[in-house]
């Protein structure tokens, strides 16, 4: 039986022939096309030899052609709706971009820029000098550097002032971030020598003082932006960490991790310490993101004392570590964006949904409710409901926000059918599952989504009907 099926699967050419086959012809170069139908007609060979029933019509045939032509023509990194309630998503992007940042991301590409080009002497620049001036108003550091993320910025850092001796390291703060990366392996990669002090739970100045030796070049304090130990703890300050850094006359460095710019205690959200206060705390540099609680592209940034800071910009690791044009424009127009902080609340996405006010979210889910309701079949039911955001990407790991919920109902389908639908629609959309419900965040879906959202849940309500669900 396989046989006979597999003596009707057509060749290359005789799809080629086909009337079905023409406007494919006409839309998609002959080498693309050639490919999908060789890709189809090898399916087709496999599901024969597997016993499973195909249709191999013309129509059928050609369907399957033009559905593998769409896929191929698909980019594969693509828009999603984050309605996960998730703010820093790191899986889908972290944080998206001010419209500021996006346009300065559009005038570095179309055109020649003087990335490393000084229009005063008319000699060779440095791409470093568009940002640093910015991130110094900011921080109150003396000088400051940009690589192309934070895990970067933690290795040259140590490379630069640490390579081949001791740096110290409380045991409650060797942290693993996401991907597995962990604080004793980018030490390792830089060269360092790790020491451990103190316990998970409970680390104090004494433990620093004692092991500090003759090899030791840098106390390091590492904040645990993405858990919490709770109970009975303790830890070292940043300002008693710097005092015994000065008696010691060894410097201090802090990762920061999400590296927040602005005090979000005044927005109801505390326990996250500014760059400028560790800075002013007396740390000799500080590391952080630019993609998380900073609202701009992926960056890793290092501020702090001058005399820390500059040999870094001639360590040979920075080459590799650089960052490109259009990463360092989004990364000056958000930063521009902080010398008024109440405009860059407003603009940033990533501040503007975290700040966001219980009324502000409920007004919201109303009208993204009316505009679904008008847009959708009587299959799908919304229903508001109340629930808790997320700040993600490692920051603000107890936090729970306060938000307005849409829960989707699409005829007798599971939560777990329409999650799965929604990932396979034009634009994908991520929600959450809780209590074998599907919900929508409406925190983290942007303005510009709302149409997207209303096709994709009205493409998922069709797929679960043709399908029985």
């Amino acid at each position: 039986m396989p046989q006979e099926i597999l003596r009707q699967i057509p060749k290359v050419d005789r799809v080629l022939a086909w009337a079905g086959t023409a406007s494919l012809v006409a839309s998609h170069p002959r080498p693309e096309l050639v490919t999908a139908i060789r890709e189809v007609l090898e399916r087709l060979r496999a599901a024969a030899r597997s016993g499973v029933s195909c249709d191999l019509s013309e129509e059928g045939v050609v369907a399957l052609v033009s559905a593998e032509l769409d896929r191929r023509c698909t980019p594969s990194l693509r828009d999603v709706v984050n309605a996960s309630g998730v703010v820093i998503h790191t899986n889908l992007g972290r944080s998206p971009l001010a419209d500021d940042a996006e346009e300065a991301i559009h005038r570095a590409s179309r055109g020649y820029s003087n990335l490393e080009f000084d229009l005063t002497t008319g000699e060779r620049g440095t791409r470093y000098a568009h940002v640093e001036g910015l991130i110094c108003e900011l921080t109150g550091a003396e000088a400051a550097l940009v690589v192309n993320n934070n895990a970067a910025a933690v290795i040259l850092a140590l490379s630069s002032l640490a390579q081949g001796r001791d740096v110290i390291v409380s045991r409650g703060e060797l942290v693993e971030i996401g991907g597995s990366f962990r604080i004793p392996e980018v030490m390792l990669q830089s060269g360092a020598h790790l020491v451990e002090v103190g316990a998970t739970n409970r680390t104090h100045v004494r433990d620093y003082r004692g092991a500090i030796n003759d090899a030791t070049a840098l106390l390091l304090k590492v904040h645990t932006s993405n858990f919490a130990v709770v109970g009975f703890t303790a830890e070292v300050t940043t300002e008693e960490m710097s005092a015994l850094g000065r008696e010691a006359g060894v410097p201090v460095m802090v990762d920061a991790g999400s590296g927040c710019l602005i005090d979000l205690a005044a927005y109801g959200i505390a326990g996250e310490p500014t760059v400028r206060r560790y800075l002013a705390a007396g740390a000799d540099v500080v590391t952080f993101s630019g993609d998380k609680l900073l609202g701009g592209p992926q960056a890793g940034i290092i501020a702090g004392k001058r005399e820390i800071v500059v040999p870094m910009k001639r360590h040979p690791l920075l080459r590799a570590l650089r960052m490109d044009k259009l990463s360092l424009a989004a990364l000056e127009a958000t930063l521009r964006l902080y010398r008024d902080e109440r405009r860059a609340v407003r603009e940033i996405p990533t501040l503007r949904m975290l700040t966001a006010t219980p009324a502000d979210l409920s007004r919201r889910a109303d009208r993204i409710l009316g505009m679904l309701r008008r847009r959708l079949p009587k299959t799908v039911t919304l229903v508001k409901q109340q629930g808790e955001s997320s700040a993600g990407g490692g920051s603000l790991p107890l936090l729970g926000l306060p938000t307005s919920l849409i829960e989707v109902r699409i005829g007798g389908a599971s939560a777990q059918q329409i999650e799965q639908r929604l990932r396979q629609t034009s634009t994908p959309v991520v929600g959450r599952i809780q209590r074998d419900r599907f919900l929508l965040d409406v925190r983290t879906i942007l303005d510009h989504d709302f149409p997207n959202l209303a096709l994709s849940l009205g493409e998922a309500a069709a797929l679960l009907s043709e399908s029985g669900q």
